[in-house]
């Protein structure tokens, strides 16, 4: 058995997307296969929402400090920025030194002490890159205390030897070192960034919980006009797209399912009352243990994202419910989305092309079946078990130093919908 001790900026419940209940789901699947699993992570805390009972002595610190606050990333005084260092430097060796671990699993690490990062390697502990999204590009900017020695590497060696704060390492994946990526898309992009090529590293896909989300029996369920969205609301997600296509749609409804900052919100609301759609409109947050239902009841999951997602695990969800999804399949998203097959691809940021494949599908039930059944077939691959196994042999791996050389790779995701029925 391994001792592993995982790094993150989340932790459920305090969390706000899949990329930490992912971390929590390896996580807690390791510990129940026997691996001693300690987390460290930050102190934020989600309104409303209390710490689990007990649950510092199931191995979760929330000792950490960020920089953020609800939303905003905060950037201190120098002398705040000190003292953050020095206590985030504490808490990470009081965790070595309590856990032990054979290896460390670095999680999100976005507005996050980079300089952790140092002291790991200075303690030559092995350390597994668990890269969800694309923070080894953008996290160093968002360190508001290493990024204050960018260029300036003597100074940073005298934060490092004089204050015990050191800035973060220029390059995480250098040293004892291999990187899980959710994507073929997250690591490309992250090589570009780095201006190298990653050579311990895999895509190791990302899954879902079959406890939540267990797999449904096909159905033919007839159009009502329900459209559902879950996810973070964020600009970059593309709901205004998807408003926008139903202001030419008389008679279908969406429902928006998710966390966000209360002033994206109030834009959001701003925008359904513009476009007269306050009676179809409803703004919603549920458990994950709940979302089965609200996935069920939808005719059709909608996923318009606008950006370069890392990978997006909730038009999984979807598939696994039985629901037809309609997606604009970028980024890392693309890896598993394929329109006609698991679902239907609408050009992002394009109401028109958006009104055009919610009507086709309300139009088409045989389609709908054919991209449920597609769906089903994808959700069965990318289960969390699956995922699990997959970090647990890499984490083994990193534990004895690649000895026995790495783990097989995972295979491309779209090969299993070769072997869905048409009928």
């Amino acid at each position: 058995m391994v001792s592993v001790l995982a790094l993150t900026n989340m932790y459920p419940p305090h969390h706000l997307g899949g990329y930490e209940l992912s971390c929590r789901d390896v996580m807690a699947r390791l510990a129940a296969r026997g691996h001693a699993v300690t987390v460290l992570t930050t102190d934020m805390r989600r309104p409303g929402v209390a710490d689990p009972p007990g649950e510092r002595a199931t191995g979760v610190r929330r000792d950490l400090t960020m920089y953020w606050d609800d939303h905003d990333l905060v950037s201190p005084p120098v002398w705040r920025r000190v003292a953050i260092e020095r206590a985030n430097q504490r808490a990470l060796r009081d965790a070595i030194d309590a856990a032990r671990p054979d290896v460390v699993s670095v999680w999100n690490m976005g507005a996050m002490s980079f300089g952790l990062l140092t002291t790991i390697a200075a303690r030559r502990v092995p350390v597994v890159l668990a890269v969800c999204d694309d923070w080894l590009r953008y996290g160093p900017n968002l360190d508001a205390w290493s990024r204050l020695f960018t260029g300036r590497r003597r100074l940073g060696v005298v934060a490092a030897t004089v204050l015990r704060a050191p800035p973060g390492p220029p390059d995480p994946t250098v040293g004892d070192v291999a990187a899980c990526f959710v994507s073929r898309d997250v690591r490309a992009r992250a090589e570009v960034a780095l201006g190298h090529p990653i050579g311990r590293a895999a895509v190791v896909y990302s899954g879902i919980d079959r406890v939540d989300f267990p797999l449904a029996a096909p159905d033919a369920r007839p159009w009502r006009g329900r459209l559902l969205f879950v996810g973070r609301l964020d600009e970059r997600k593309g709901l205004e797209t998807v408003l926008a296509a139903l202001a030419h749609m008389g008679g279908t409804s969406l429902d928006i399912v998710g966390p966000g900052p209360a002033d994206y919100r109030a834009r959001l609301e701003q925008r359904v009352a513009q476009l007269g759609l306050g009676d179809r409109v409803r703004f919603d947050e549920v458990p994950r243990s709940q979302l089965a239902e609200q996935y069920r009841a939808a005719d059709a999951f909608v996923f318009p994202s606008e950006w370069d997602e890392p990978f997006g695990l909730v038009p999984v969800e979807a598939m696994a419910c039985g629901t037809p999804v309609i997606a604009s399949g970028t980024g890392g998203s693309a890896e598993f989305l394929v329109d006609g097959a698991n679902c239907l691809i609408a050009a992002p940021g394009q109401a028109v092309a958006w009104a055009a494949a919610i009507n086709r599908l309300a139009g088409n039930a045989e389609l709908r079946s054919r991209l449920v059944r597609g769906g089903l077939a994808t959700a069965d691959e990318l289960d969390v078990e699956r995922l699990a196994d997959v970090f647990e042999a890499w984490h083994a791996a990193a534990a004895d130093r690649f000895a026995n050389g790495t783990p097989p790779h995972r295979p491309p995701l779209t090969a299993s919908l070769a072997a869905v029925p048409d009928g």
